[in-house]
């Protein structure tokens, strides 16, 4: 060929689209198979060929090489299995045929990672006489990766790329109104948008959105904290097709958006609300109404919310479809809610009710009826619960994947002895439960006598969060490591055993800069291969020496060990540790599956 037909970078990723195979382009008019009468004739079929008048050169070609019979659905699905871009362009230079069909899954997504692959794409796309229209083949642009030196300047070499689908410019805060409104305008092909974190946008953007993605699937402004309702009623009325929507710390957006949405986007399946402000009982009570395939509602800190964006829903109407409910530090809601949400919603899987306060065993036992349908439930800081409800809840939801009871002070061993027992139990959370002792370890462990367990049976559990448990010993952190072989990661702030040896100090991660003294003292999470090593450190350690520090491991009541407990409790509360461990329980954590765009779903934020 006397052309290159690639000027991007040789480390382009060659992930092919998830959703199909990519369109013909308008060049590809050669296949000869479509010359036949009939679809339906073999393409095998001698006679058929017989029958066909092909060029001398294409006659020469198919003689030479029979794979070039192939038509160029089967040639795309034989490219996309190719793993590295390097083998992609290879098959670009074998003939015309194949590089047709090979350069949209080389160019449908160019990589950007770094500054010298987007001059690479850059010079590509502008370029007047390549023998490919590079600009025309880009569906997805992902500039995140380089987002502090992405500004307006930047992205206008873009503006030609009309038939991009997903544009992920996260993080990019250089960015304004007029470089992103560039590359949307005469988008019509845009199905998901993510502009997380660009603080200078406004209302002009969104309002460019409305008018020219009719097509729009998937928006996330998280952050975007000047647009206002204005704007996202007029996305609400021109993006029917709307399926997941962002507007986390949108302070400004009040129900008059939101209920526009629930009016004009019946197919709306995810929205997150997080720290909309100004957001009440109305929008949510539309939102579940009216949205009747909505399969993920986030409204935390939505102080706001009462038990009646609950208790108004339609009567006798069950909202099957809701798997993910997080209702975080939603203050304002109470049993009769919770009651409410499970009657309306059976099928729930995760439920989030942290820092719902007023909820109390009622809640739990309603949580109960959920069965096994509940994966994960978060419960932390709902301090009136008991271990009877946990009891029950552990009886009649048996598939918990995560469960999270941070601040629950009136639980004690009895609860974890049966949470011990869930079979898919990977993650749990107890920070600040004073009450429990050795004897929960033990039965995470899975070598409680107790508990009808074999012993060679060993612990799933990946993540557990034990800080300010102060009756907690080393004897039962040691065999907690040893029966957990996939735990990556074990939070231990604040327990004396821990915090005040420096040799086990030694494994810990650095704790996060904003820390004050006091608290980088007491602070004691260990995770990933810090895990291993503290497993091998302590296996290897003579065991007299090991724990001549220590008590008998169930002798927790005794009053130099309560001395010690209080002198920790404390340290806790006057150094303002409250929060410092329940902002690491939720470091990697997530609520749910991650969000998705379009169909077939990808994640929010194109990789």
């Amino acid at each position: 060929m006397s052309r290159h037909f690639m000027q991007h970078s040789d480390e382009t990723t060659s992930v092919s689209s998830s959703s199909s195979s990519p369109e013909r382009a308008v060049y590809d008019d050669t296949d000869f198979f479509t010359t036949q009468r009939n679809d339906s004739q073999s393409s095998l079929g001698v006679a058929s060929l017989r029958d066909m008048t092909m060029s001398s050169s294409i006659e020469l070609e198919h003689r030479i090489s029979p794979v070039s019979r192939l038509p160029p659905e089967l040639l795309i699905s034989c490219f996309s299995k190719l793993s590295s871009s390097m083998d992609l362009r290879s098959c670009m230079l074998v003939s015309k045929t194949w590089s047709r069909n090979a350069v949209d899954l080389l160019w449908h997504r160019p990589l950007c990672n770094s500054w010298a692959n987007l001059l690479n794409v850059v010079q590509a796309v502008r370029k007047e006489d390549s023998y490919f229209p590079y600009f025309a083949l880009v569906k997805r642009l992902n500039l995140s990766s380089l987002s502090d030196q992405i500004s307006d300047g930047t992205v206008q070499p873009f503006m030609c790329c009309k038939r991009i689908e997903r544009l992920t410019l996260t993080g990019c805060t250089k960015l304004t109104d007029h470089g992103v409104v560039s590359i949307v305008e005469g988008s019509n092909s845009l199905l998901a948008l993510d502009i997380t974190g660009l603080d200078a946008v406004t209302d002009h953007t969104l309002g460019a959105v409305a008018e020219h993605c009719p097509r729009l699937q998937g928006l996330n402004i998280t952050d975007c904290s000047k647009v206002t309702d204005e704007s996202l009623v007029a996305v609400a009325q021109s993006c029917r097709h709307l399926k997941r929507l962002k507007l986390n710390n949108c302070t400004l957006i009040t129900d008059e958006s939101v209920t526009s949405v629930a009016r004009h986007c019946p197919a709306m399946l995810e929205i997150d609300l997080h720290n909309c402000r100004q957001i009440t009982d109305e929008s949510i009570t539309s939102l579940i109404s009216r949205g009747r395939q909505l399969r993920e509602l986030r409204i935390a800190h939505c102080s706001l919310v009462t038990d009646n964006a609950f208790l108004e829903l339609p009567k006798q109407l069950a909202f099957d479809s809701l798997r993910i409910l997080d209702l975080t530090a939603c203050y304002q809601l109470h049993d009769a809610a919770v009651e409410k949400i499970i009657e309306a919603s059976p099928r729930l899987r995760n439920l989030v009710l942290a820092k719902c306060k007023d909820i109390t065993d009622k809640s739990v036992h309603a949580i109960t009826r959920l069965g096994k349908n509940l994966h994960y439930i978060h419960l932390g800081h709902c301090a009136h619960i008991t271990d009877a409800a946990v009891i029950q809840l552990v009886k009649m939801c048996n598939r918990i994947r995560y469960i999270d009871l941070a601040c629950c002070h009136r639980l004690t061993d009895a609860s974890v002895k049966l949470l011990a027992t869930l079979p898919k139990l990977r993650r749990i959370g107890l920070v600040k439960c004073q009450a429990i002792t050795d004897r929960s370890i033990m039965a995470l462990a899975k070598i409680n006598n107790e508990i009808n367990t074999p012993k060679s049976q060993t612990s799933l559990l990946e993540r557990v969060h034990l800080s300010y448990c102060v009756h907690l010993t080393l004897q039962g952190i040691h065999a907690l490591l040893n029966r957990c072989p996939k735990l990556t990661h074990l939070s231990l702030t604040g327990i004396q055993g821990f915090f005040m040896r420096e040799d086990l100090t030694a494994f810990c991660r650095e704790a996060p800069p904003e820390f004050t003294e006091h608290q980088r003292t007491m602070f004691c999470v260990f995770s990933g291969l810090k895990i291993n090593q503290l497993r091998e450190y302590l296996n290897n350690e003579d065991r007299t020496s090991l724990y001549d520090t220590e008590g008998t491991m169930y002798d927790d009541r005794e009053a130099e060990d309560a001395e010690a407990d209080q002198q920790v409790t404390g340290m806790m509360h006057a150094t303002g540790l409250g929060g410092a461990d329940d902002e690491d329980m939720n470091d990697e954590d997530e609520v749910g599956e991650g969000s998705q765009y379009g169909e077939p779903p990808d994640s929010w934020r194109t990789r």
